[in-house]
Formats: C-alpha cells, sequence, structure tokens
C-alpha cells in the first residue's frame, strides 16, 4: 500500500508539474516568424522617447537651464558647457540625453570638466520626463554641430 501511495504521489506531482510549466503550449516565438518579408526584420526600431515640443522645451530651458548654459545654450564660463556646439551632445541619442539629464553630473564625476554640479534635471526635480523630452528638442533645435 505504501509503494501504491508513492507512485500516486509521484503521479501527481508530475501532473502538477506539467500544468504549472504550461503543458505542451509552444512557447512564445523569439525569432522573425520565417514567413516575414526581409524588409520587415531589418526595420529600424521605433524611437522609445517621443521627438518633443522644442517650443515648449525652450520656455522651460530658459527656467531651469540657461542659468548655467546660457539664455541660447551657448554657455557660461565656469559653470556650463555650451550646447550649441557639444560633441558629447552631438554623440548621444534623445534616450541617452534623456538619462544623463536626469542624473546630472557630480563634480567627482572624472568627465566634469567645470568643475560644477550639473544637478538631476537641472536642479528642478519637479521636471517630468515629457518636459524634459521638450527642453532635449530644444537644444537638438540649437544644436549646430
Amino acid at each position: 500500500m505504501n509503494r501504491l501511495m508513492f507512485v500516486f504521489v509521484v503521479i501527481l506531482l508530475l501532473a502538477v508539474g506539467v500544468v504549472a510549466c504550461g503543458g505542451n503550449e509552444d512557447p512564445a516565438p523569439t525569432a522573425v516568424p520565417p514567413t516575414a518579408a526581409p524588409a520587415e526584420a531589418a526595420a529600424p526600431a521605433v524611437a522609445a522617447v517621443p521627438a518633443g515640443d522644442a517650443a515648449n522645451g525652450q520656455t522651460l530651458f530658459s527656467t531651469t537651464c540657461a542659468a548655467c548654459h546660457g539664455p541660447a545654450g551657448e554657455g557660461v564660463q565656469g559653470l556650463g558647457k555650451d550646447m550649441t556646439h557639444s560633441e558629447f551632445i552631438a554623440g548621444l541619442s534623445d534616450e541617452e540625453l534623456l538619462a544623463f539629464v536626469k542624473e546630472g553630473r557630480r563634480i567627482g564625476d572624472p568627465l566634469n570638466t567645470t568643475g560644477v554640479d550639473m544637478p538631476p534635471k537641472g536642479g528642478n526635480p519637479a521636471l517630468t520626463d515629457e518636459q524634459l523630452v521638450d527642453i532635449i528638442a530644444y537644444i537638438r533645435s540649437i544644436h549646430v554641430n
């Protein structure tokens, strides 16, 4: 009787394991379906960050960023870098620039060449991601490099 009970418990555990793991269901495909045309497979990824509103960004820039980066993003000696000719800005995607602005750059960062903190969100923690994206759209509009 103990052996029969043991076999029953093993079968029950196997059945529960199969149900818990999804049984015979096919896993979600991880590659492009074979029926997809090559053009679909090579389609560029859509940017995660929307383009933003440069006009709204200019207003936000003037109240948050201009004190260090100048009213037109030309930079302020000893405070903030020139954003109009910045290789750093040119080298970042909008998503990377958003992450940078949200994080800021501390004095101790080896890449900080001003010796002044760039606080997260330019020192305005109330700025939303959407507003930061608007500021980035404005920065892109003044960048000539």
